[in-house]
């Protein structure tokens, strides 16, 4: 299923992604640091979701009590908790 998030408190400011049976199939953000958020899409493709929130979940950037991984988790868990919901 796809998903579409909007971030809080980043240099990016949407997440899309794609989830299947709880692995993830497609990332991508809109803004932010281009090549870091490129390789960080590469990276958690195809791996299950609740992995992927463990290991991103409070992860922060500078000053800011978030960062777009940290963002990408919370979208993560959205999704999970809806697909639950159906």
């Amino acid at each position: 299923m796809k998903y579409s998030y909007r971030t809080k408190g980043t240099c990016s400011g949407q997440i899309d992604f794609e989830l299947e049976n709880g692995i993830i199939k497609d990332v991508v953000f809109y803004g932010g640091c281009n090549g870091n958020l490129k390789g960080i899409s590469a990276i958690v493709k195809g791996k299950p979701a609740t992995e992927v929130i463990d290991t991103f979940k409070g992860i922060t950037c500078g000053f800011k009590k978030t960062s777009c991984p940290d963002q990408l988790a919370v979208a993560l868990q959205e999704a999970l908790e809806s697909e639950k919901g159906e």
